[in-house]
């Protein structure tokens, strides 16, 4: 016989080319569902589009990590093959480098003092460039042009700015009666850092107040006329409505200033070098002083992977506790989704 016959469910009969693979178990008389050509293409798609970023990612972000792990097992001087082998030894003299310690201090420093003063300071000017005034875009551009010029360039002009006796500062300062330090307030390591923070939020709280600008845009402008209409002055509509609705891009913007806080390098080079007396130096700057200037190349890629590490742990921290309640189906869904399961 060139036929099969089988009986379904329902106890009828159904004849079938013995050549055809009948349906599996459970499904009889559902036709077997093929893959059709457009998701290959949709694959190959998707995989041209991806693939050039995973080769970047891996050139050079997963390469330089890798690497820097496997020098900070060895004692190597920049030159020559890995021979001198000392595994965690150099993560243990990097854990006990009083510098070290100073140097992640600064980090948590300017980490809390920049988003403490960033934050307050971003959205005031924001619910000011917020109502309508004149010379509202001239006044926006103004305040964001610092975020946007190079690193290089604000630390050069803020250089000379801050020079001692002879920048505009002191000169300023010298019309109102007064003096600045005798070395100059990036040469004193009193105001070195102090001084270095208030760099850092002229630069930076153009990105604070672009973000905030943004998110006042997303508030609804019926719940503020209800609340005039309730008799609401300005201040308590922005206190219990605007900055409560604010609260999740205030703290993506928080989230973006530790990450860049933990990882600072350029500013604090180009005006002090982690000087005077180590008083500005950051984790960075320590693990390019120890590989470029003492050739410790296993101390510094120590301190890399430490400075890895840190920034991982307190960006997880961050997102678990923090930005853990912007993500609602994270939060609510699989545990809504858990509580139906076991009450079944």
């Amino acid at each position: 016989m060139t036929d099969a016959t089988t009986v379904t469910r329902s106890g009828s009969y159904a004849v079938q080319d013995a050549g055809v693979p009948t349906a599996p178990s459970g499904a009889v008389g559902t036709p077997v569902p093929r893959r059709r050509p457009t998701d290959w293409r949709k694959g190959a798609e998707i995989a041209f589009f991806v693939t050039p970023a995973l080769v970047l990612i891996a050139m050079f972000i997963v390469w330089p990590i890798t690497r820097a792990v496997q020098f900070s097992l060895y004692k190597w001087k920049g030159y020559g093959p890995l021979v001198d082998f000392v595994g965690l030894g150099n993560y243990v003299s990097v854990l006990r480098n009083d510098l070290f310690i100073q140097a992640l201090t600064h980090n948590l420093v300017i980490v809390v003092a920049s988003i403490a003063i960033q934050l307050p300071l971003g959205l005031a000017i924001a619910l000011l460039l917020n109502r309508k005034m004149r010379f509202q875009g001239t006044l926006r551009m103004v305040i964001f042009v610092p975020y946007v010029l190079s690193e290089v360039i604000a630390g050069v002009v803020w250089l000379q700015l801050l020079q001692p006796r002879y920048g505009v500062i002191d000169a300023v300062l010298g019309l109102v009666g007064l003096s600045g330090p005798e070395q100059g307030f990036l040469g004193t390591p009193r105001y070195a850092l102090a001084t270095v923070i208030v760099v850092l939020t002229w630069k930076y709280v153009g990105l604070a107040i672009l973000l905030l600008l943004a998110g006042l845009q997303g508030v609804p402008e019926e719940l503020e006329e209800a609340a005039q209409i309730d008799g609401a002055t300005w201040w308590q509509i922005q206190r219990h409505i605007t900055i409560p609705l604010l609260g999740p891009t205030m703290r993506t913007w928080a989230f973006l200033s530790m990450i860049g806080s933990l990882q600072l390098f350029d500013m604090v080079w180009i005006l002090t070098k982690g000087g005077p007396a180590n008083s500005t130096v950051t984790m960075a700057t320590f693990l390019i002083n120890e590989g470029t200037k003492r050739s410790n190349y296993g101390i510094a890629g120590a301190a890399s992977v430490i400075l890895f590490v840190v920034a991982v742990v307190m960006a997880v921290a961050y997102q678990y506790f923090i930005l853990r309640r912007d993500n609602t189906s994270d939060e609510v869904g699989p545990r809504r989704r858990k509580r139906e399961v076991r009450s079944r």
